[in-house]
């Protein structure tokens, strides 16, 4: 199970660091294309990514419970190999870059929701939370070097960052063909005519389906934050890309830390909702603290306590869906992914335009939306225990 799960990581890892190194150097780049309109352009850029994973992902589920998991995942990482690519050489062209970022979204669904079915299939219930930990901690990874990565190498030009991820990309590919085993052996499969009748929505229902609104609040409030830090800082404090890309990296490792050493050895079975809500909290924190910096270093730091909170979150409310789950772990990976990406797509723009209105109000209501995601997890605890009072009568 470990080699299993340190090859999934890697992939993850690759992917997110893809996803990461845009977010210093995309600003930058639509600015130097259309400066008047570089808000929109940034979140319309971030929420059309977003917006093919959101329609795509629980097809690409469905369809990993039918065929199996690995020829999703490898289909996923090829193609988002070749998006990289494709935004590497578009020059100043707008309209190649938005082409790039809607084959990256489209294949980034298939990564993403796969491999969170994957590691459900190889763990027991008792080791998903240190599964999903390391999931976790693969994304909070590749959010560490992304911007980082991307930082350093804009300072060559700002399409190398595109270059790298893509060859990145191809690499993990390769690796992953010789390595990669498949998850679901074809007796556990479903048929073609059962993965039609399946809907991703069937997986919203009963208690979970607070913590699916939970899961998007929590990225909603993230893509709010990643579509307008850039346009803040250089406002407030003249912020650049390497700048930018230096504070997503430390928020990044420090997020990593928790996952690995705390999430991972310390979250219990039946303790994620306490975790959850401690996340919660110091998210939160970390929003309004950002209200406060007046350098980039003091926005570092305050950037690496919401770090800290999110990586409380994600996992804890990952394992929760696959331990509640009574739909397939492919179909609830692919709704849960959905609704990241539903919170990715309004997130950029909803950002985009309150950044517009004024500077701080991005920065207020992420914060007030984290206070108010505490209501829907004590709702699902509510409803989580009566079901199980009632399963245990019956």
């Amino acid at each position: 199970m470990k080699s299993k799960l340190a090859i999934v990581g890697l992939m993850l890892f690759t992917i997110f660091i893809g996803f990461g190194i845009i977010i210093p150097v995309l600003p930058e780049l639509v600015s130097d294309v259309s400066d008047k309109s570089a808000n929109w352009h940034t979140g319309a850029m971030l929420a059309i990514y977003s917006l093919m994973s959101f329609l795509l992902s629980p097809v690409w589920g469905g369809l990993s419970e039918r065929i199996g998991r690995r020829p999703v995942i490898m289909t996923g990482v090829l193609g988002f190999s070749l998006s990289f690519l494709l935004f590497a050489i578009s020059g100043d062209n707008l309209a190649i870059m938005y082409a790039s970022r809607i084959l990256g979204g489209l294949f980034s669904g298939a990564v993403v929701s796969c491999i969170v079915a994957y590691v459900a299939d190889i763990t027991t219930e008792e080791e998903r939370t240190k599964g999903m930990a390391v999931v976790g901690m693969s994304i909070g990874l590749g959010f560490t070097f992304g911007p980082g990565f991307g930082g350093f190498l804009s300072e060559i030009t700002l399409h190398t960052p595109f270059f790298a991820a893509a060859a990145l990309s191809l690499i993990v590919f390769i690796a992953a063909y010789f390595k990669l085993s498949e998850s679901l052996p074809p007796e556990r499969r479903a048929s073609k005519q059962q993965s039609k009748r399946i809907s991703r929505w069937t997986a919203f229902q009963g208690p979970l389906k607070y913590l699916y609104v939970l899961a998007f609040f929590v990225t909603f409030s993230l893509a709010i934050l990643e579509a307008t830090l850039q346009l803040y800082g250089i406002k407030k404090f003249d912020v650049t890309p390497l700048q930018i890309g230096m504070m997503f990296f430390f928020c990044g490792l420090a997020g990593a830390l928790v996952q690995g050493g705390i999430v991972r050895r310390r979250v219990k079975k039946g303790q994620e909702a306490q975790y959850i809500a401690i996340g919660l909290v110091i998210s939160a924190a970390g929003f309004f603290l950002l209200l406060t910096a007046n350098s980039w270093h003091i926005a570092t730091v305050y950037l690496c306590v919401f770090g800290i909170g999110n990586s409380l979150i994600k996992p804890c409310v990952t394992s929760l869906i696959t331990q509640k789950t009574t739909v397939g772990q492919g179909i609830a990976s692919g709704l849960s992914s959905s609704m990241d990406s539903l919170g990715r797509i309004i997130g950029p723009l909803l950002g985009a335009a309150l950044l517009g209105a004024t500077s701080w109000l991005p920065f207020v209501v992420s914060g007030v939306l984290s206070l108010a995601a505490l209501g829907l997890l004590a709702q699902f605890r509510r409803l989580d225990r009566q079901q199980v009072q009632v399963q245990a009568q019956a």
